[in-house]
Formats: C-alpha cells, structure tokens, sequence
C-alpha cells in the first residue's frame, strides 16, 4: 500500500467497484478548478466520469492509486474506427458544449493506427505536485512501451503541457481552440523499444 502522494503503488486489494469509486472521487475533485471541464459544465459532477471510469476498468486501463491519484486509458484500434464514428451515434439531448468537445477533438484525434488514449490524469488536489501523477503515468507509459504501442491525449493548461513533454509526448500541429473557451492540446508519443 502507497502512503498519501508517494511512489508510483496501486492498491490491489480493492475490488474493480471499489477502485471505480475511488477514481470517480479524486477525478471529481481533480478537475474540479479544470478550465475544460469548467467550459463544458459549470457544475463539475461524480456522473461526468463515472462512464468513462467505467469503460476503461472494463478495458483493463483503469489504475487507481489509493485516493491519491488516477490514469484513466483506453484502447484505441484502428480497426474499429472509422471517419466520424466517434460522433454518429452521440444522443440529441448531449449538451451542445460537450457535442461541440467531442467533435472537435475527435476531428483530431489520430484513427490511422492502434495506440492507447490517457483520456484523464488526476491527482486529487491535496497531493498534488508530490510525484504521484508522474508515477502512475510512467506506469501507463510504460505498458504501453511494452505493447510497442503509442500513446495520444489532449491537454490542457501549460502545466499539464509540460508534464507530458517531460514523459515524451509532442504536440500534434496546433492546439484545438474550444468556441469562447479554453484550447487543448493533441499530444503523440511514439513508444520506447528497449
């Protein structure tokens, strides 16, 4: 067991449900203060990452430390995806700013071959800057280097840019400007054979 922001540890003595709760928890405080997030939705909620929590546990990239920090991945084959089916089957009633994220940055997002996305990273805000997001993103990176796989993500906020400079990550082209919002930033990073 990892001690409050230490280490790069995971408990494995919870069950699947509980480290989803767990994540949903540190991801709803994390992102509480997000611009994105706050530009999506004034009111940041549990039920905004409760689903993607749960597809990446079903996907086996959920990791959860403690309740301290949080990599939210999924896979993404380039056999399963093709132009605009990100966006086709999004319901009518989805909030016109979360419509309007979706398309832009799966517009972006690259289709053309199998990688892992980091849809999230959060450390709660108590115990951040003490290492824990850089360990459990090594983590991730590190699965993924050894699947030879790439990794995508979009960033947001100069902090969050450096962080995943410092992991490898490059910026894809120029940032995705959100209408009367934020930008994010597609990031790509090319896996280290050893």
């Amino acid at each position: 067991m990892t001690s409050r922001g230490q280490g790069s540890g995971l408990r494995r003595d919870r069950t699947p449900e509980g480290d989803a709760g767990a994540a949903v928890r540190v991801l709803t405080a994390a992102f509480a203060a997000d611009a994105v997030i706050r530009w999506l939705t004034p009111e940041v909620s549990a039920r905004m990452f409760a689903f993607v929590v749960a597809e990446s546990a079903a996907a086996g990239g959920l990791e959860v430390q403690d309740e301290v920090a949080v990599a939210v991945w999924l896979p993404w084959s380039a056999d399963d995806s093709t132009p605009g089916s990100a966006t086709d089957g999004l319901p009518p009633e989805l909030p016109v700013r979360l419509r309007q994220y979706v398309e832009l940055t799966t517009a972006r997002h690259p289709s053309d071959r199998d990688h892992l996305h980091l849809q999230f990273l959060g450390v709660h805000p108590a115990c951040q800057g003490q290492g824990a997001g850089s360990a459990l993103l090594a983590r991730g990176l590190a699965r993924a280097d050894a699947a030879g796989l790439p990794a995508y993500l979009e960033a947001s906020g100069q902090a969050n840019l450096r962080l995943y400079e410092r992991h490898g990550f490059v910026r894809c082209g120029e940032p995705i400007l959100l209408p009367d919002g934020p930008a994010v930033w597609p990031m790509w990073r090319v896996p280290k054979m050893s």
